[in-house]
């Protein structure tokens, strides 16, 4: 009778976790396609290839997004990527041209998998970096 008990608590326990999951569903490429519309096309271009419509008055030419797996031997560098867009807190935002979007982010967190490692981060930055992945040549 105690097994019982007890396996119906975990039941409900395990029912009450699946659907806290499904009410803050994970980031997907599509969030990441709208933050990048809405943040990132007027430096990288509409389809991330550097060529935004402010690229030309910049001192340092934005990145082509699209060639980042390229450059790193066919793999997404989702670490190097997250640091750069997140924000170097060494460097400082004076040292870069491109804002910094960690900040007020990190209040809204989920488990993302970094080279390995499930690794807490905002969520807006975690639909960014499965959109950027999506769009390598």
């Amino acid at each position: 009778m105690g097994t019982t008990i007890y396996l119906a608590s975990i039941s409900v326990v395990a029912a009450a976790v699946l659907a806290a999951c499904t009410e803050a569903r994970m980031p997907d490429r599509r969030d990441g396609a709208a933050f990048f519309a809405a943040n990132c096309v007027s430096c990288h271009g509409a389809e991330g290839r550097g060529d935004g419509p402010l690229a030309a008055g910049l001192a340092t030419a934005p990145a082509d997004l699209t060639m980042l797996s390229a450059g790193n031997g066919g793999t997404f560098p989702e670490a190097r990527a997250l640091a750069f867009i997140y924000g170097d807190p060494v460097q400082g935002h004076l040292a870069r041209v491109m804002p910094e979007f960690g900040g007020a982010m990190a209040d809204d967190l989920v488990p993302v998998e970094i080279d390995g490692v499930l690794t807490p981060t905002p969520r807006e930055l975690a639909g960014l970096l499965d959109y950027l992945e999506s769009i390598q040549q």
